[in-house]
This record gives structure tokens, sequence and C-alpha cells, in this order.
């Protein structure tokens, strides 16, 4: 999980301080408050009540002191050094405590009066201290050292025998120790300079640790001093301490909100830790900032990055937020913010109506002679506005990954169009772009390009051509292009495996068998990686050993590393995780117990809350498991100490691959290759709970999360465990997938139901019920319809009805797609343009298949079987889409289709009447007589099949034929079948009143504007009143 922030309001904010501040807050929140220990009064070493002063001495100072009295030399270095038992982490926790404090949070520092420095001395004291001060001015040092010590020993807040003891030791030529006892005192006098000294001289000898908490300290006591807090930064980024790091940049961000400056020093610290969507919201908020103060916008050139002040949101800081949205999948939030941004830089920032248009024809290139302008749809014309080639690049890759290739094919290639040796590395991120997507044939031509030239050409491109090649059935070329990547790189293994495979694959299995052999050669020639590389910037032992820390056990690298001391033994780790077992079981059972209760009725708030904290407690630990969340999700869960079988797994299928290719060497048939026959251990309980109760509990605690509203972290909690490699299988998706619709219609989200829905839809090809179960969870109601005429359901549900459509009449068109689990429509030939998006149906359901199934191995799976007959559900859900979205000429072709593959369902004849109807109202109807005779025909033909369900569906059936007459206006005749209605509904002896009530008030509007208005009050006092 990544570190948390807290957002706050600043208690006393500025005339600058409009935008939210992150402080980290979750780190060491075991250690107490400085603040509150310091705060106690007359805590005495001797357990003697102090004057005031005394509450001030450091913690730190108190936990020394008290082994000083029963040690026999503390001029040691090693005693203060074994001492000195002080966590960064805790320096951490009590340095973020004094940013609360300072920005107004938590408990504020009391005005404190004057008062004098240190305890009161007694005079046994002073006399000591007198003959020390006396032998140092006699240069007598051994003898001051030994006064100074008893002195210390006698009463460590001696602040002078600190001081003389550090002076003694600085004139006998030992730096390290006179600052080690500087240290000390300072913690006496807190001082903010001495502190900020300490800190430099730390720095200089070598000891970053030690400066850091220096520098914390300084911080401490004078909380307006932010460069002690850029000092810190800069110290801890150069130690790799990227967490001290960022603590520090975002307490400086907080007093200097929305900052160019320092976002910019901030930014590569969040993106080495991984913290994508803080330094997004971070950018965000900047510029949010930036458009209020400016709101017009800036009228300059965003291309000139040389006309905006450095200190301002520029063109750069656009650029970098796009590349955080295109990181973290947010590919609207990135178009979005190139298309207003760069408006609002060019000072246009009030043409908004440019955000109705769901394109980029704002920036669309002017026509030039000898090509082809570009045809834009709708009232509003192509902006021509400049569009640097930068921030075209950047929709370019967000309009790709979002499905919208030809909008992103557009950008891609006015961008493709630039010379390849200025801007390669755009032109590569859009070829990776449309190769994530498995656009193989927009992707090849680009790596293509750049792979002949020198200058731009690498092994990764030249690897990434031959994969396009091979995705596309060139299995000769592709294997040239590889034997290209060996003769540059031979030892590349992975390039030679590759080539094994085509091989194979060509039915060349001597040639597969010598790279195999070289692979495995080259393994078992490989050297041991050499250990006990020291540090960079880490002090040698010697020196170490002077700081009060241990320097080389914090000082962090870019990668993980971990001292062989810090890590835990397998056999601590099973206790460990023996002992989380235990804590698993017994939480699960106390929610076993509680669960009846919290369904009974006289459940209380107190039962639920109970449930919910232990719930709570075991999702939580289930999500944090890294083993159930690996990026390898071809392969189940196989618990948390899986045996070593697999251990050389490449190893193991080199080996594989060999003993194949010697059986088909040596006998030319098909044989099966040598296998150990085993199959991977597969667990299916964690810490004693079986996953199928796992799930019972997730499910449980997301429903109980969106009744009580929290529907976001529901959402999350769902999501998440959709990931997990102990649901891989389809069925538990599909589980995990009702369970989130579920909680999307409990709050109205509509949206994420047609996304659950499209991913079910495309793990059951050639399946009604997902479709039905879409139709059912967006029954009625406005926001469900807004839902389900969205753009993407429609295009979707057409690519259904043409794969249905293909898979009866042309099957030899469809092709089988291991990796999605799909059958496609390919293309008939190369210059047939018209194959139905042969090459983009798999990207554009790469989105939604890509995790929808279970991508175990495919190769063994074999393809579903193709429908012979005429499906009439996709065509009829496809001619409902057009119905409500009205586009009833569209609806009347589709409708018609599912009429011909079934007469007799009433469903069909009842939207083909209301297509026919609906189109006959409107003006381009071109036979409105033709069009109302077939809407009553396809009525009449609905009563004759729904009549056959029985006497119960009459009242439906009236109230249909009365809506139609009232939308055709014929009033007399609407107004028979409504009474009918609601005659029938009277005549029912149970309950149930059928559509009595809709019939009742639609014949109440006919007798309002009829003028029989005591008539109207009657239906309202018999059928609409409450």
């Amino acid at each position: 999980m990544q570190d948390e922030y807290d957002i706050y309001e600043d208690s006393d904010p500025g005339p600058i301080s409009s935008g939210p501040d992150f402080i980290d807050t979750h780190e060491g929140e075991e250690c107490e408050c400085e603040s509150e220990l310091s705060g106690s009064e007359g805590s005495g070493l001797d357990g003697q009540a102090h004057g005031p002063g005394d509450a001030d001495v450091d913690v730190d100072f108190e936990r020394l002191v008290r082994s000083i009295r029963t040690a026999d030399d503390i001029s040691s270095t090693g005693l203060l050094q074994r001492e000195w038992d002080i966590r960064l982490e805790d320096q951490d926790a009590l340095f973020r405590d004094d940013l609360r404090e300072a920005s107004g949070i938590g408990k504020r520092k009391r005005k404190q009066r004057e008062r004098r420095v240190g305890p009161v001395l007694s005079h046994q004291v002073r006399t000591l201290i007198g003959e020390g001060n006396q032998a140092y001015i006699d240069n007598n040092l051994t003898e001051a050292i030994r006064v100074m010590q008893e002195v210390i020993r006698i009463e460590p807040r001696a602040i002078p025998a600190w001081t003389v003891l550090a002076q003694c030791y600085e004139d006998k030529n030992e730096p390290q120790k006179a600052l080690q006892l500087r240290i000390m005192a300072a913690h006496l006098r807190r001082d903010a300079e001495e502190w900020e000294r300490l800190a430099r001289q730390s720095r200089d000898l070598g000891f970053n640790q030690q400066a850091l908490y220096c520098y914390t300290k300084l911080y401490s006591l004078d909380p307006e001093n932010v460069d002690a807090l850029w000092d810190r930064a800069s110290l801890a980024r150069e130690m790799r301490d990227l967490r001290t790091a960022r603590h520090s940049l975002l307490a400086i961000l907080k007093r200097f909100p929305h900052d160019i400056t320092v976002l910019t020093e901030l930014r590569p610290i969040l993106i080495e830790l991984a913290d994508f969507a803080l330094c997004a919201t971070l950018y965000q908020d900047a510029l949010e900032y930036n458009q209020t103060l400016n709101p017009l916008g800036h009228a300059l050139d965003p291309s000139i990055a040389g006309q905006i002040e450095q200190s301002k949101f520029g063109f750069i800081e656009l650029l970098v937020l796009a590349d955080l949205h295109n990181t973290t999948n947010e590919y609207e939030r990135a178009i979005d913010t190139i298309r207003k941004g760069c408006r609002w830089l060019q000072g246009r920032a009030t043409q908004k109506f440019w955000d109705v248009c769901e394109d980029d024809r704002e920036y669309d290139l002017p026509s030039q002679e000898g090509a082809e302008p570009v045809h834009r749809a709708g009232d509003v014309q192509p902006g021509y506005y400049p569009l640097d080639i930068n921030s075209r690049h950047r929709l370019a890759v967000a309009r790709i990954k979002m499905g919208d290739t030809d909008e992103g094919k557009m950008h891609a290639n006015i961008v493709l169009s630039e010379d390849a040796l200025d801007y390669a590395v755009l032109i590569a991120e859009i070829a990776d772009a449309y190769f994530e997507l498995e656009m193989y044939s927009a992707a090849g031509p680009i790596y293509e390009t750049l792979g002949a030239d020198p200058a731009t050409s690498s092994l990764y491109v030249l690897l990434q051509v031959a994969t396009c090649r091979r995705m596309q059935g060139d299995i000769r070329e592709a294997s040239e292009v590889y034997k290209q990547v060996i003769d540059a790189d031979p030892s590349n293994t992975d390039a030679k495996m590759k080539l094994a495979e085509l091989y194979e694959i060509m039915d060349e299995p001597r040639k597969a068998l010598e790279l195999v052999y070289q692979v495995i050669d080259a393994r078992k020639r490989r050297p041991g990686q050499a250990e006990g590389t020291a540090l960079p910037g880490v002090p040698s032992s010697s020196q170490a050993g002077a700081s009060l820390f241990d320097e080389k056990s914090h000082a962090r690298s870019k990668g993980r590393t971990t001292t062989k001391s810090g890590r835990l033994t397998l056999a601590d780790l099973k206790v460990l995780e023996e002992q989380r077992e235990r804590e698993v079981l017994l939480g699960y059972k106390r929610i076993e117990e509680l669960w009846p209760r919290v369904l009974s009725a006289e459940s209380n708030d107190e039962v639920v809350r109970e449930w919910m904290l232990e719930a709570e407690k075991l999702v939580e630990m289930f999500r944090e498991t890294r083993n159930l969340f690996l990026t390898s999700r071809h392969n189940g869960f196989r618990g948390m100490f899986p045996r070593r079988r697999q251990q050389r797994q490449s190893e193991t299928e080199e080996e594989r691959m060999a003993s194949r290719l010697e059986l088909i060497e040596r006998d030319k048939h098909l044989r099966k290759s040598k296998d150990d026959g085993q199959q991977p251990e597969k667990v299916d309980s964690f810490r004693g709970v079986s996953f199928e109760n796992w799930l019972r509990l997730f499910m449980q605690y997301t429903f109980i999360l969106t009744r009580r509203g929290e529907y976001e972290l529901a959402d999350e909690v769902l999501r998440h465990i959709l990931m997990s490699n102990g649901y891989r299988s389809k069925e538990k998706q599909v589980t995990i997938r009702l369970a989130i619709i579920t909680c999307a219609m409990a709050v109205e989200n509509y949206a994420v139901v047609v996304e659950q829905c499209r991913k079910l839809i495309n793990v059951y090809q050639f399946n009604n019920e997902p479709m039905r179960l879409l139709l059912s969870s967006l029954a009625s109601g406005l926001r469900p319809t807004d839902s389900f005429i969205s753009s993407t359901l429609q295009k979707h549900m057409l690519r259904e009805v043409r794969l249905s459509d293909g898979a009866v009449k042309t099957p030899e068109l469809l092709k089988w797609n291991n990796s999605s689990q799909r059958y496609h429509l390919t293309v008939k030939s190369a210059g047939d343009d018209e194959a139905i998006k042969g090459g983009d149906a798999p990207e554009d359901d790469a989105e939604d298949a890509g995790d929808a199934a279970d991508p175990a191995p495919t190769s063994d799976k074999k393809p579903l079987w193709l429908p012979t007959k005429n499906n009439p559900l996709p065509v009829t859900l496809y001619g409902q889409l057009c119905l409500a979205a009205k586009s009833y000429q569209s609806a009347i072709f589709y409708l018609l289709h599912g009429y011909d593959y079934c007469q007799e369902d009433p469903i069909i004849c009842l939207c083909l009447a209301l297509s026919s109807l609906g189109r006959a109202m409107q003006r381009q109807a071109d036979n409105r007589n033709h069009l109302i005779a077939q809407g009553m025909a396809c009525l009449s033909q609905y009563r004759a099949a729904r009549r056959q369900d029985g006497e119960h569906v009459l009242p439906e059936i009236e109230f249909n034929f009365g809506r139609a007459f009232q939308q055709l206006g014929l009033h007399t005749l609407a107004v028979t079948h409504y009474e009918k209605v609601l005659q029938l509904a009277e005549e029912r002896k149970d309950d149930d009143v059928s559509v009595a009530r809709e019939a009742a008030y639609n014949l109440s509007l006919i007798y309002v504007t009829t003028g029989a208005t005591p008539l109207a009050e009657a239906l309202y006092r018999r059928w609409l009143s409450v």
C-alpha cells in the first residue's frame, strides 16, 4: 500500500494559503508526542521538583543520562553510540507532530515567560565546575575532563560541564567526540542557531543521519525556519532517503502553496516513490490556483516556454500534469488538461464552448494544398488553433489508450510526420500505446521506422518489431529480426528463446535445439552476484563509530537494500504467520457470531459497529498481503510459503523445450514433451479461512459500507479483490462483478453498472444472459436511460451485433484470439476497407476483456462453439438503444431484423410499434400514414402474442394501446382503453393494481386538457392519493 497523506486546511490561512495542504502523518504513530512530554512539569532525575526550565529538557537527553550515572567512562564513543538508541522513524513522527503544531492543528504551544536556562545547581556542583574551569585554564585537560565527568554524573543537566568537556576534546584534536558532547549540550540550551551549527558540522564530517536529526531539532525550535526544511530535504535526497525528503518538501509547500519551484523539486521524488496520485493532485491544485489568479489566461503562445514566468504555472508544468494523468490511466483528465490548459495559456479561457465537443477539433490543422481536410460533424467548426507537438503527443497517447483510436490516429499522424531523429522519444511512446492495445499493424511500422536509423534504434525497438511481425503472422520476418538482435547482443537469452520458439513453429527443430543449448550453457556459466558492495555516500566503519547514529544501516539506495541483520529468518516469518492466522481465525469467529444479530430487526448500532471494526481488520489484512496480489496473475494463490519447485521456472522451461526438440529431431513425429506431470500446488484458503468465506465477508462488508454512504470505499475494495490471485476463476470474477453492480445500483451509479455488464458480455460471448442482466439493471428512470444510451455502450453493442451476424453468415471471417478469449472479425483481403474494423475489435475490447476472464495459459483452451442460428437479442437490444436515443429510423431497421428472427416475441413487436409511431411524429417522416399503420399492426401483433400469457396481462395491453392513441392525439380511443385498465384493476381480488395508477395519471391529463376537471379530481382521489 502506498503511503497516505492528510489533507487539511490551515487554521490561520494567509492570502496565498487557499489550497489543500499535504502532510504525511501515518508513520511512527507509536511514538509519543514530543510537545506533550516536554510540557510536563517537574520531572527531575532525582525525583525532586525543579524549576520550570527543567520541563524543557529533551526526552532523548533524559533517556541517555539515566545510563551515564552507572557507566564508568562517559567520554567513550562506544557508550554514547550504544545508549543513543534513537530510531529515525520516531524522530520523523516527532517532526510531523511539530508540523501539525506549527500549522495550527492539535495542541498549540503556550507562550512561555522568560526563564533561566538549566536547573539550580548545588554548592557542590558549582565548586566542581569551578575546579574544572581552573584545570582547563591551567591546560590540564586530563584533570578537567575527570572533574567535568564527575559533575555530569552528579547533575547531567549542568550545561557548563558539557560545554567545557566538549572544548577539552576539541583541544585534544578529537572533533567527533566534541561534536557528540555539543549535541548533548544543545538539548539543554534549546538554541536554534546551535542546532544549525551542529547540523552543518555533522554534514561536513559525513554524519548524514546525525545531520538530519539536528535539522529536525532545529525546525522544532524554529518552525519559521524554512531554510532548515530545505536543507533537510536536500540532504535526505542526497542520501536517497526519499520519504524524508518528501515530508520536508511537503511542509515547505504548506507554507508556500502551489509554488512551482518546490513542486519541481518534489516531482522526481514522488515519481520515484510511485506516488503519482499525490503528484497529480498537487499539480492540478497549482493549475486551478493559477487559473483563479488569472481567469482569462495568458495571452501567450504556449509553444514559447520563455514567455512565461518560471514562478507561474507554465507549459512545462501542463505537460507534466498530462503525463501524470496518462500514467494513472486517467486519460479523460489528461485530455481535458491539454485542451483547457493550452486554451488558458493562449488567453482563450472564456471560449468554454469547445468543451461541448467530444473531439479535438479545436486544434485541427488547417487544410493544406494536396491534403484532404478533416470533416467534422456538428455545428461547431474547427478552430485551427496552434498546438505544440508535445501537447499533441499527449493527446494522441491518451486518445489511443482510452479506445478513441480514430481521434488518436489523427494526432499520432501529425506527430509521426515530424523528424524521427528529433522526436524519437515521442514517436516511441505512440508506438508503445498502439502495442499495449494489441494494434500491431499500427505499431509495427513505427517501430520499423525507429529501427531503420542507427541513431534511434535499440534492442528494445528491434524486439518490439519482431513481436509485431510475429503477432501479424510474419514468422520468417520476425525470425530475421531476432537474428539481428542476437548478432548485436549474443548474450540476450530472451531473444534466443523467442527465436527458438519460431524455429519450432517453422518445423526446424535442429536450429531451435541449438539455441536452447546455448541458453542452458550460458546459464550454467553465469557467475554469481557479488555481495557486500559498499553504498555510496556512507562513511567508513571507523568514521561511522564517531556518529550518534548507525549511518550505514539507515543509508538508503535507490533500490531495496536491506542488511542481512535487518531481515527476518524463514523461521521467524513462519512464527509471525502462525500468529496472524490465529488472529484471523479469532476475528472471523467473532464475525460469524455477530452476523445473525446484525441481520436481526433488534440489532443496534453497537453490534453493527463492532462487526464493521472486526471485518475491516480482516479486509485490510487481506488487501495488504502481497502474496495475494502477485504480478503473475496466471497462477493462483499457492500459500504464504510456496514450495521452491518453480524457483527456476525459466530453467525448467528451457529444459522442457530442449527435451521436446530432441524428441522431434529424433523421431520426426509429434510426441508429448517430457514433463514432470506435477501441477502447481493450489491453496483454497488463506490463514485458516476458505476463499469462499473470504468472498462472502467482502460482499457483506461492502454492502454495509454502501448502505452507510461509503460507496467509494466499497467499490475500491471490490475492485482490489478482483485483482487477487485467489479469485482468478471465471465464476469468482463474475460473483465479484455482480457485487460491484449491486453496490452501484444502490447508489444509482449506473455508469459502473454499464461498465461491468460490458465486461461480462465480453467474457460470455454469444450468451444472452449478460445482456438480460444489463437490461434488468437499467430498468427505468432518467439516469439509467442516460447510461443506457451512452456512446460507449452503443459502439460496444454494435460490435456484438456484427459479431453475432458474422458468426452465422460468414464464420470463416471469425478468428479466435487466445489472449482475449473471444472471436474477432478479420479482414477479407489487404485492400478490403469494409471489414467491420477487423483489426480494431480486439483493441476496442481490450479495456473490457483485459481482466474480465481468467487469463490462465490459453494455449490448451478450446475456442467456443459458434452459433448456427440468428440471435434476436443483440439486434433487439441495439434497436432499443436507438429507440431510447430517439433515433427511430435506425431502431426500425434493427428491430425489423429482430422481428425476422423471432416473430412471436411481444417485446420486439411493442418496441417496433413505438419506433414506428415515434418516426411518424418526426418532421423527416416521408409517409406518416404508412408508419402509423405499421405501428398499429405491430401493436396488434403484440396483443396477440402477449395474451397467450394469461388474463393478468390484459391491463398492460390496454394501457399500451391507450398510450399509443394518446400519442397520436386520438383522445376518445385513448380514454376507452384507460378506463378499461381501471375497470380490470377494480375487478381484481388481490392488491395488485398493475398499471392502473399510470393509466389514471394519463387519463387525468386528458381530462384536464379537455376541461373535464371534476373527472380528473375523482381520479386523483381514487388512484393518485396516498
